[in-house]
């Protein structure tokens, strides 16, 4: 075979086999590419799903908790005692009396306020006041019971009318003010809606025994609060009893000195 042919034959095959690996480098990058390209959009898809479903998750625990909050019962500032209501003893045409006790669970100062559908007919005393942490007092409410129409004594009438407590958080002590509850509406809370209750005053009841020991303690209170407050500070010595004073120490302080020069 001549030198020539087999040069070229060789150059062609070398061409050829040059050939056969660069069309299959190109191919194999091209697969690497596609394999990348699929790769990153598989993990941006992946990222995708996995934002989406941490924001439903956010967004379902978010509905979750509002919800949760909102069948909850509120958490109550004060202890009512009796919790819900009112008695009354049923005497009709008269003014009578009820009692509650009011406490204050918080760990700060909160202030309260009555409400009644009937302020015509109907008053507390005290109508508010601020407790400290921990402070009790037992409230004095009065009503004037109306007379049935058939001038029947029924003790199961129905009452329309309604008691409403309200609190309100303030910082530290301060004098009672009903404004501070229109300033801070926001902040105002709704205690309980006592509903009123009749007692027979002439049928003894453990109900009716309660109230007669509630209205004692609230008029001994009322009695302690008219009192002015006892001076338990230091007493503040005026201008003439501390010069007085220094007379005596010092005339005593003489007296001793000259006992030591007789003595020498």
């Amino acid at each position: 075979m001549p030198f020539w042919q087999t040069s070229n034959g060789n150059g062609n095959a070398a061409s050829s086999s040059t050939t056969t690996t660069s069309s299959s480098s190109t191919s194999s990058s091209s697969m690497n590419s596609n394999n990348s390209n699929g790769n990153n959009g598989c993990q941006q898809n992946q990222s995708n799903q996995l934002g989406e479903t941490r924001s439903s998750l956010y967004y379902s625990t978010n509905a979750i908790s509002f919800v949760t909050k909102s069948l909850l019962p509120t958490r109550r500032r004060l202890r009512l005692d009796p919790p819900n209501k009112l008695f009354f003893p049923y005497e009709p045409g008269k003014q009578v009396r009820s009692a509650i006790g009011i406490k204050n669970t918080c760990k700060s100062h909160v202030a309260f306020k009555f409400q009644t559908t009937a302020p015509k007919s109907c008053y507390m005393r005290p109508p508010g006041a601020i407790l400290a942490p921990g402070e009790s007092l037992t409230a004095t409410v009065f009503k004037f019971v109306e007379p049935p129409e058939n001038n029947d004594r029924q003790l199961d009438q129905k009452s329309r009318v309604k008691f409403k407590i309200m609190s309100l958080k303030v910082k530290g002590e301060m004098e009672y003010v009903p404004e501070m509850f229109d300033e801070q509406k926001d902040q105002v809370a709704v205690e309980q809606i006592l509903r009123v209750i009749f007692l027979d005053p002439d049928c003894p009841s453990p109900a009716l025994e309660k109230l007669k020991r509630q209205l004692a303690e609230a008029e001994a209170e009322l009695e302690a609060r008219k009192k002015p407050p006892e001076d338990a500070g230091p007493r503040v010595v005026n201008e003439g009893l501390v010069i007085d004073e220094w007379k005596e120490r010092r005339e005593r302080y003489l007296a001793r000195q000259q006992v030591e020069v007789d003595s020498v």
